[in-house]
């Protein structure tokens, strides 16, 4: 067989190369095999990998070391002189023993690999005996280019797993190497015989009771069930069992066993197919009792053995061979203490030829013990085999493993302490309770730490098999007596078994009408105090009504351990809810709580934190210089308080560079400059990278323009009046933060009536959504020209938004208004003092045009200062525009960049007071810079005198 690069060759070699190309395999190669390089590929191993990993914690007095040195003694002698190397590895691939039958072939191997310890598991050391025989679970062979490392292309191998006898768990594997020109079909036979020998030396180590019942049982199969012609043993099904079938298998085996008597049971599997279990009682001759459960399926008994026999030794005096061979493995959560008690699976078969030949010599029996010519020739199926007493204790002690196994799965998984509490509930009912009470302090559903529970305990959940029961409802304060289980297992801090509540002194003078209508259906109580990390969190009642037995001391542990895992996970959701709550707290109070109602447009707005944390999303809306308004929308990566905190300091910036009448893209240069200086700082503390989004726009009603400018965020979505839905297509701009990129603006027409619609990624991105189906259903949701705002928000948050958003979501809805052209006056004039004058007349009649008399002497005088500083300081030409909305507006601009400083002039100056009176007389005034000039602008209300 070729090694190597193939470039022309046929079979394994050639598929394998192809294979490891990328190219199609062709048929020819085991489908096994196959599976094998596709795992290995997929593990990302390197066919050229020449190291393999070495372990030297590994068990040297393991007990599968113990059963296979003699046997690798007597192949070493047997193979002595040949090429051949016998390994004996672990469950996970560690090699543990190794022999040689030329000494010579020791020193050709790495160093490493010499000495036990290096792991030929297929994770690691990809396609090869010992790793394809634990993934396989059965006889292997790997031969030449089958291999998936270059370095064991000359190599062949057979590996077998060696399981338990009598726990059917594999313990190792023994493998078998040799030259891949020697290959001989017969090693087939010695590698399996050699194996039964190491079972048999492993049951050795199995106590007597297990031995005899085993022995009992094949004694008496082999003459009692010459009927049982369509008989299969489930270890040749195991391989193909779904796991539920397996463990439904073995449950009923040991539900059977308990018993102790003859029965049977039909069990459905997951495929359809049914398997009959029979019991069957018998008794060993040293007295022991037992039962044996047998596997029947229907059709005709297989053609060829289904497995090769394994003897089990006997216990000296007793007579005759036996050979089994097991199943299928106990499920990993059956106590240790019940495994003498559940014997496993075993199937008989043919003997296959004792003796054969091949190119290493005589290839048969590994001892005197492995020829039986009179083995049976029939098939029979063994489940399990076991004692009635120690079988209801496992199936006991199984069934509450599976419980807690099953608590630990569905309790928790969520950080809602009322949510897990109902999981507690739905866990124990009906396995353990048919009816479950679980009262909690209001302290701890708000996620603080209740100071006294006693007198603060609301009905938190009731769950049961039925829903007429008279329990306290729901939400009801609940007041315990000093006698009650309850109380006395929190004072006690430990469960509190009533077995009869006919009995339970204190229970029935709580509430004598209540618990005698609650006496006619339950009739057994366990109280259970949930305690986490010394905090007292409530306390859950555990009720018992179809059941006849009462509960027992097992049921109360059992219910402790429950409470316990449930306990903490109620306290991890408390923590959390007390945390989410400060940190929603902290972002309620960073957001603004009042917007304010501008002439130019029409707010609405909504924050949804999310489920599982808070993030750092805002919003805001800010008044401008010239009835225009600015409008705010941001997101700061991550969550939690830092991202809060962050947020309230953005948020603060952005007010103050916004009222500074920065155009956009100035704003977010400003914003990206204090990102970038509070990641330099952060870090320091250990916070990590910080970084955002934001999005701002301004609008003009009295142009209807709107400037905006994005860094990083999602653009807005525009409804025009006719209910087109558009998503205007914006520069994006880097997220803040990143430092050193520009930032661009871009101006868009909105007529009146139009819907801007600001959001941050919370709204759209969801990992199990398309962002382009949900851009979609936004512009579904907003394709209604009719709605308000108010109503477009509501409807958003309905339709498009997740139902369990991971994330924050921030909207701000703005229906923008147009200022009415007559209530604008402006005026142009030349640079020249006389006409001053001119402009103060025109101004004071159309104030008189407006019935704005009384307003009429500031705005008078503050108009004469400001267009008298435009001509002394500025560049002509000027211009003077009046704003008549909720306030009275005078802006002057000019050509001039030189910015005015309000300064206090002295006694003797005789200039600089007329900024100061206009300070006075104004509400407010300031400079909003123009891309050529500036706007000096002051605002009155419309009561000034």
């Amino acid at each position: 067989m070729p090694t190597g690069h193939a470039t022309g060759g046929t079979g394994p070699a050639r598929s394998r190369e192809r294979f490891l190309q990328g190219e199609p395999v062709e048929a020819g190669v085991r489908t096994s095999i196959l599976s094998s390089w596709q795992r290995s590929r997929s593990l990302g191993l390197s066919p050229d990998q020449a190291d393999l990993p070495f372990r030297d914690d590994f068990d040297r007095d393991a007990r599968i070391v113990r059963a296979a040195v003699p046997v690798l003694d007597r192949l070493q002698a047997r193979f002595a002189g040949s090429r051949m190397n016998i390994s004996v590895a672990d469950a996970s691939g560690t090699v543990l023993l190794r022999r040689f039958g030329e000494a010579s072939l020791a020193r050709s191997l790495p160093a490493f690999q010499r000495v036990p310890g290096f792991v030929f598991a297929e994770r690691v050391a990809g396609t090869n005996g010992i790793g394809l025989a634990l993934a396989e679970r059965q006889l292997i062979r790997v031969h030449g280019a089958e291999h998936f490392a270059e370095r064991s292309q000359r190599s062949a191998c057979r590996a077998l797993p060696v399981r338990d006898p009598l726990s059917g768990r594999i313990e190792g594997v023994l493998c078998f190497g040799y030259p891949s020109s020697t290959e001989d079909p017969e090693l087939a036979i010695t590698i399996r015989k050699a194996a039964q020998a190491i079972e048999r030396r492993l049951l050795r180590q199995s106590s007597a009771r297990e031995r005899a019942l085993l022995r009992a049982y094949l004694d008496t199969g082999a003459a009692t069930s010459a009927g049982l012609h369509h008989t299969v043993g489930v270890d040749e099904l195991a391989l193909e069992l779904h796991p539920r079938d397996r463990a439904v298998l073995t449950e009923k085996a040991a539900e059977l066993i308990s018993r102790g008597q003859r029965a049977a049971a039909v069990v459905s599997l997951f495929d359809g197919r049914r398997v009959t279990l029979v019991s069957r009682p018998m008794r060993s001759g040293s007295g022991v009792e037992g039962v044996a459960i047998e596997a029947v399926l229907p059709g005709p008994a297989p053609r060829e053995p289904l497995a090769v026999p394994t003897q089990v030794d006997v216990p000296p005096g007793s007579s005759g061979r036996l050979a089994v061979v097991t199943a299928v493995p106990p499920p990993r959560f059956v106590p240790a203490a019940a495994a003498p008690g559940r014997l496993p699976v075993a199937t008989l078969s043919r003997n296959l030829p004792d003796v054969a030949h091949g190119p290493f010599g005589t290839v048969g029996r590994v001892d005197a013990a492995d020829d039986h010519p009179d083995a049976p020739s029939r098939t029979r199926g063994l489940v399990m085999v076991g004692e009635p007493r120690v079988g209801m204790y496992a199936l006991a002690a199984r069934r509450r493993l599976e419980l807690l196994s099953e608590a630990s799965a569905r309790i928790g998984t969520t950080l809602d302490v009322r949510r897990t509490a109902q999981e507690l509930a739905e866990t124990a009912v009906p396995r353990l309770a048919d009816f479950v009470t679980i009262d909690l302090p209001e302290a701890v559903l708000r996620g603080e730490e209740s100071a006294d529970p006693r007198t603060d305990l609301h009905r938190t959940v009731v769950h049961g098999i039925r829903d007429d029961l008279p329990f306290s409802p729901v939400g009801k304060q609940v007041d315990f007596g000093p006698t009650t289980p309850q109380i006395r297992c929190l004072t006690s801090g430990q469960a509190v078994l009533e077995p009869d509540l006919k009995a339970a002194a204190g229970w029935l003078a709580q509430d004598p009408e209540h618990t005698e209508r609650l006496l006619t259906e339950v009739h057994s109580l366990i109280a259970v105090p949930l305690v986490a990390r010394g905090v007292i969190l409530g306390i859950a009642s555990f009720y018992r009504a179809q059941d006849p037995a009462p509960f027992g001391d097992d049921d109360r542990s059992l219910g402790l351990e429950l409470a316990s895992r449930a306990a903490l996970s109620i306290d991890n959701a408390r923590r959390y809810t007390r945390e989410r709550t400060m940190v929603l707290t902290l972002q309620r109070s960073l957001l603004p709580h009042d917007l304010p109602d501008p002439d130019a447009v029409e707010i609405a707005h909504r924050y949804l934190p999310a489920e599982s944390d808070v993030g750092g999303d805002w919003y805001d809306v800010i008044p401008l210089s010239g009835t225009r308004i600015g409008l705010f929308v941001g997101d700061v990566v991550g969550h939690g308080m830092l991202s809060a905190a962050t947020m309230g300091q953005l948020r603060t910036a952005a007010r103050s560079f916004a009222e500074l009448d920065f155009p956009p893209d100035e704003v977010l240069t400003h914003l990206d400059n204090l990102v970038g200086r509070l990641d330099r700082e952060e870090p320091a503390a250990g916070a990590g990278v910080i970084g955002a989004t934001c999005l701002y726009a301004v609008y003009d009603p009295t142009s209807q323009q709107c400037t905006m400018a994005r860094a990083g965020h999602p653009p807005p979505a525009l409804v025009r009046p006719d209910g087109t839905v558009s998503f205007p297509d914006l520069p994006a701009g880097p997220p803040l933060g990143l430092g050193g990129l520009p930032f661009e603006s871009a101006e868009i027409h909105l007529p009146e009536g139009s819907r801007l619609l600001l959001y941050t990624d919370g709204l759209i991105e969801d990992r199990h959504r398309d962002v382009d189906v949900v851009l979609d259903q936004l512009r579904g949701a907003l394709a209604h020209p009719e709605q308000t705002p108010e109503q477009t928000c509501q409807t958003v948050l309905e339709t498009v938004a997740p139902a369990h958003p991971c994330d924050d979501i921030a909207l701000l809805v703005a229906r923008t208004h147009a200022l009415d052209p007559r209530r604008i006056a402006a005026w142009d004039l030349p640079a020249d003092p006389a006409r001053v004058s001119e402009v103060r007349a025109a101004a004071l009649r159309q104030l008189a045009d407006w019935g704005l008399d009384e307003t009429a002497f500031a705005a008078e005088l503050m108009l004469s200062e400001l267009v008298t500083n435009a001509i002394r300081h500025g560049a002509g030409p000027i211009r003077v525009r009046l704003l008549h909305g909720r306030t009275l507006i005078c802006e002057v601009s000019d050509a001039s960049n030189t910015a005015p400083h309000l300064r206090r002039a002295a006694s003797t100056d005789e200039g600089g007071r007329g900024l100061f009176l206009v300070a006075q007389l104004a509400q407010s005034w300031g400079t909003r810079y123009l891309p050529e000039g500036k706007v000096i602008w002051a605002e009155c209300g419309l009561d000034a005198a």
